[in-house]
C-alpha cells in the first residue's frame, strides 16, 4: 500500500488484517441527499477520516445528486482538516438538494460521466430511502452507462475496462426513524432533543395558566418522533399513522382531559405526528383537535407545530457517535466490496454495525406503508420493529389508569428504592414501576433515603397520581444514598416485614449491584429477604456489571459534550491552545472514552487503558504536529480516577512545558454538573421501559406464590435487568459476582473499549482497528425483529 504523506496514518501502521482493505489507488464519493439531520457531518467526518487512513482518496461531492450530475466544482477532493469542526455542526455542510433529473438516465448518465473521470467507484450515500434507492439503481445500471459514455467518446474506452462496476454503501440519515433495518437513523436522538426540550419548556407556561397544548412533531409517515416523545414526557394523548384512534376517540379523549382536571392536574398535553389519520385513511390535524377541546371542553387550548425545529441544532452525543461508527463501517464495506456483492446499508443493531442489503431493507419500509394503505394497521406497526410495538403498549399502559373495580388485586405489596449517587432518569423508572405495579394490582410503596431511610422506616404508599409528571424530572425525587445495607440489615428486615413487602426493585448504580448482594447472602440469616429483589442500573459512570447501558449516563454523556462544544468555541478567536477536562465515572472510563469520540478529543485517558510517561508525550508531541497545520485546538479528556499520580493539574503542567512556544493549555473539571440536570429522551425512555420490564418480572415472580407462602432462596430471584447488545436480561448477581472487579466498582470486561480505536484513528494516531467485530452483510429477513431505539 501506498503511504500517506503523514507517518501517523502509513500504510505501515494498519494491522494485518487490515492490509487487505487498503485503499491504495481507490476513490471513494461521499454524499448527504434529501432531508438533512444533525449527526450527517460527523458521518461525513468519519468517511473522509477512515478514508484516508486506509489510503484511499476522498471526495465531496456537494448538493446531493444534483452536484453529482453538474460536476466540476461540486465534486471536491477531501483533506484531513476540510471535515475539522463539524462533529459539532448540526445540518451538513457538503449540502443536500432534491434532484429530479437524476430520476432520469439522462442525469445518471452525466453523473456517471464526472465520477469516472476522478476515478471513482466507491459511493458513500447518506439519506433516506429515496435517495439509497436512487443509488441502487445507478450502481446496476453502471457499466451500460460507461459503454454509452464511451460510445459517445465522453470517455475513453480503456475507462470501461478500468472502472468497470460501482460499489455502494448506505447510511439512513433521517430524523423520523423510520427505515427497517436499523434500531435508529442518524438525526432521530437529536430530534427528540429539540421536541422534548420544547415539551418541557411548554409544561411551566401551561401550569400557570391550566392550558392544555397539542404539539405537532414531524412524522408524515411514521410515528417514531410522537411515539417516542409522548413516553419521555408523559404525554396525555398521542396521534400516530401506523396505530389510529379507534372509532369514538373523540369523546374518550375529551373525558381523559377532564379527569385529570377534576384531579386538579394543572395541564394536559397531546402529542400529533403530522401525518397522524383515523382508521379510515383521513387526516387528524392539530387544529381539528384544538377545536374539539375548545368545543367540548371549553377549555384554554394551543397549537404549537415544531416544524423544522426539529432539524436544526447541535447533534446529540448519541448521534455523533452512531453517526461516527456508520461512517467508519461505510469504508470498510466499500473496501471489502466485490462486483458480486450487492448494495448494502450499514446499521446499527443494539452495539454493533451490521451491514444488511439495501433493497431488502427499502422493501421492508415500503411494506410499513403500503400497510397503512391498506389499513392494516395492526400489521404496520409489527413492521416497524418490536421495539415501535413495545413503546406503544408501554405507553398505553402508562397514560391510561384502569378504573380500580376492573384491576384484580395481587395481594401483594412491591418497594422501590433509589440506591447511590443521583443520576438522570431515575424518576423516569421510579414513575413506571409504580404505575405498572398498581395496573398488576400491587400495592405500591416508595423508599426515601435509600437504605438509611428503610431502616430509619422512612416507607409510604405511593400512588397512580402521585408520580404523575416525574418522567422531565432530573436528580431522584425519592432520595438517595451511597449506603449500604450491611449495618442495617436486622432494621431493614423488620421493615420488610412491617410493611408485609413481597418484593424489592432497587434503581442505583454499584452501590445498589453491591446491596442486592448483601441481601442474598443475608437470607440465611433473614428470611425477610428471601423475596424477589430486581435492581435496575441507573449510574452516570455506566460502571454497574450485567449491563451495556445505564440510566442516567446518555444525559451525563451530553452534558460533557455540550460543554467540550463550549469550551472549544470559546478559543475559536485563540490561537493554538489545548484543553484538559476532567470528567467523573470513578474508575470507569465510559464517559471520558465516549466523550472523547462524541467532542472529537485527541486523547482521552482512562483507568481500563493504563498509560504512562511515553504516551503523555507521544501525545503531547501529536499535538504539537496538529498545530502546524490549519488545526489549531485540542481536546483532552481524563477519567478522574485513570491514574494516582498522572493527575489531571500533573498532565496540565507538563503539556504546558512541553508545549511552550508551540501552543497553551486551560483546565477545567467539570464535576457534578454532570449529575445535573433533566433527563435525555434516551433515559427517559430507557428508564421508563427497563423498569415496565423488570415490574412484569417482579409480577410473574409473585404470582401464585403468596397463598402457598413462597420463600424466594434460588439466585434467579435477585436479579440485574440489564441491556445486552441489544435484548434485555434478568443475570442473577450471583453470577455476576464472578465478572465483576469489587475493588474499582466496574466490570472485568467491557463492551465500548472496543470502540477506542475509532477515537484515535479519527484523530490522526497510529490505531489498530479490528474489524472482526465489523458487521458482515446478512438478510434482514432473517432478523425481522430488527426495530428502533433501544430494545424492546
Amino acid at each position: 500500500m501506498k503511504k500517506t504523506d503523514d507517518p501517523a496514518i502509513s500504510s505501515t501502521s494498519l494491522p494485518r488484517y487490515l492490509e487487505h482493505l487498503s485503499g491504495d489507488g481507490k476513490a471513494i464519493g461521499v454524499l448527504t441527499s434529501g432531508g438533512d439531520a444533525q449527526g450527517m457531518n460527523a458521518a461525513v467526518r468519519a468517511v473522509v477520516r477512515m478514508g484516508i487512513y486506509v489510503g484511499a482518496k476522498v471526495f465531496f461531492i456537494y448538493e446531493g445528486y444534483q452536484g453529482m450530475v453538474d460536476g466540476g466544482s461540486n465534486i471536491v477532493e477531501a483533506t484531513w482538516e476540510s471535515v475539522s469542526s463539524i462533529l459539532q455542526v448540526g445540518g451538513t455542510i457538503i449540502g443536500s438538494a432534491r434532484c429530479q433529473v437524476f430520476r432520469n438516465r439522462e442525469g445518471r448518465l452525466k453523473a456517471a460521466c464526472n465520477l469516472v473521470r476522478l476515478g471513482i467507484t466507491n459511493l458513500c450515500v447518506i439519506g433516506g430511502d429515496g435517495s439509497l434507492t436512487g443509488a441502487n439503481i445507478f450502481r446496476k445500471e453502471w457499466n451500460g452507462l460507461l459503454e454509452e459514455l464511451a460510445k459517445n467518446g465522453e470517455i475513453d474506452k480503456d475507462a470501461v475496462q478500468k472502472y468497470s462496476y460501482l460499489n455502494v454503501v448506505g447510511m439512513v440519515g433521517s430524523i423520523d426513524n423510520d427505515f427497517c433495518g436499523t434500531d435508529m437513523t442518524i438525526g432521530t436522538d437529536s430530534a427528540l432533543h429539540r421536541i422534548i426540550e420544547v415539551v418541557d419548556a411548554i409544561m411551566t407556561t401551561a401550569q400557570s395558566h391550566q392550558r392544555t397544548f397539542v404539539l405537532e412533531v414531524m412524522g408524515r409517515h411514521c410515528g417514531y418522533l410522537a411515539l417516542v416523545s409522548a413516553l419521555a414526557c408523559g404525554a396525555d394523548w398521542v396521534f400516530l399513522p401506523e396505530s389510529p384512534p379507534e372509532e369514538g376517540w373523540e369523546e374518550n379523549m375529551c373525558l381523559k382531559l377532564s379527569e385529570n382536571r377534576a384531579r386538579k392536574k394543572r395541564l394536559n398535553i397531546i402529542i400529533v405526528a403530522e401525518g397522524a389519520i383515523d382508521t379510515q385513511n383521513k387526516p387528524i390535524t392539530s387544529e381539528k383537535i384544538r377545536e374539539l377541546v375548545v368545543k367540548q371542553l371549553g377549555f384554554d387550548t394551543r397549537v404549537t407545530i415544531l416544524g423544522h425545529v426539529q432539524r436544526g441544532g447541535t447533534p446529540s452525543a448519541f448521534d455523533r457517535i452512531l453517526a461516527s461508527r456508520m461512517g467508519v463501517e461505510a469504508v470498510l464495506a466499500l473496501l471489502e466490496a466485490t462486483p458480486e456483492t450487492p448494495a448494502c446499508v450499514v446499521s446499527l443493531r443494539g452495539n454493533h454495525a451490521v451491514r444488511l442489503p439495501l433493497m431488502e431493507c427499502v422493501q421492508m419500509t415500503q411494506d410499513v406503508q403500503k400497510a397503512m394503505d391498506e389499513r392494516r394497521f395492526k400489521e404496520a406497526v409489527q413492521l416497524r420493529g418490536r421495539s415501535f410495538e413495545g413503546n406503544l403498549k408501554i405507553y398505553k399502559r402508562l397514560a391510561i389508569k384502569l378504573p380500580d373495580d376492573k384491576i384484580t388485586k395481587s395481594n401483594c405489596n412491591v418497594a422501590v428504592i433509589n440506591v447511590g449517587a443521583p443520576a438522570a432518569g431515575m424518576n423516569a423508572a421510579v414513575r413506571s414501576a409504580v404505575r405498572v405495579g398498581i395496573a398488576d394490582g400491587h400495592r405500591m410503596f416508595a423508599v426515601y433515603d435509600g437504605f438509611d431511610g428503610f431502616a430509619k422506616g422512612n416507607v409510604k404508599e405511593i400512588g397512580w397520581g402521585d408520580v404523575g409528571g416525574w418522567t422531565g424530572q432530573g436528580g431522584s425525587i425519592l432520595g438517595t444514598k451511597r449506603t449500604l445495607p450491611g449495618k442495617n440489615l436486622e432494621k431493614i428486615a423488620e421493615q420488610i416485614r412491617s410493611h408485609s413487602i413481597n418484593a424489592l426493585l432497587i434503581i442505583g448504580g454499584f452501590e445498589a449491584f453491591h446491596a442486592a448482594a448483601m441481601m442474598g447472602e443475608a437470607r440465611n440469616s433473614h428470611e425477610e429477604f428471601c423475596i424477589p429483589v430486581c435492581v435496575l442500573p441507573a449510574t452516570i459512570s455506566n460502571g454497574v456489571p450485567g449491563t451495556d447501558l445505564s440510566i442516567g449516563s446518555d444525559t451525563s454523556l451530553n452534558v460533557i459534550v455540550q460543554t467540550c462544544d463550549r469550551i472549544k468555541q470559546s478559543a475559536s478567536g485563540t490561537k493554538r491552545r489545548v484543553f484538559i477536562i476532567e470528567t467523573m465515572g470513578g474508575y470507569c472510563g465510559y464517559l471520558a472514552n465516549m466523550g472523547g469520540l462524541a467532542a472529537g478529543a485527541d486523547a482521552a485517558y482512562i483507568f481500563e487503558e493504563p498509560f504512562d510517561i511515553r504516551d503523555l508525550q507521544s501525545n503531547v508531541e501529536h499535538l504539537t504536529e496538529k498545530m502546524k497545520t490549519t488545526i489549531q485546538r485540542g481536546l483532552i479528556l481524563r477519567n478522574e480516577s485513570c491514574n494516582v499520580n498522572y493527575t489531571t493539574d500533573f498532565i496540565y503542567q507538563l503539556y504546558s512545558e512541553e508545549g511552550k512556544g508551540v501552543f497553551d493549555c486551560r483546565k477545567n473539571v467539570l464535576g457534578h454538573m454532570q449529575q445535573g440536570g433533566a433527563p435525555s429522551p434516551f433515559d427517559r425512555n430507557f428508564g421508563t421501559k427497563i423498569s415496565a420490564r423488570a415490574m412484569t418480572w417482579i409480577s410473574d415472580k409473585l404470582k401464585g406464590s403468596l397463598g402457598a407462602g413462597k420463600k424466594f432462596v434460588s439466585d434467579d430471584s435477585i436479579c440485574v435487568l440489564g441491556i445486552s447488545k441489544r435484548d434485555l436480561l434478568f443475570q442473577p448477581v450471583a453470577e455476576l459476582r464472578e465478572k465483576t472487579d469489587f475493588e474499582h466498582r466496574i466490570p472485568k470486561e467491557q463492551w465500548w473499549l472496543k470502540l477506542r480505536p475509532l477515537m484515535k484513528i479519527l484523530a490522526k494516531y497510529e490505531a489498530s482497528y479490528d474489524v472482526s467485530d465489523a458487521g458482515k452483510l446478512e438478510s434482514l429477513r432473517q432478523q425481522q425483529g430488527t426495530s428502533h431505539g433501544e430494545p424492546a
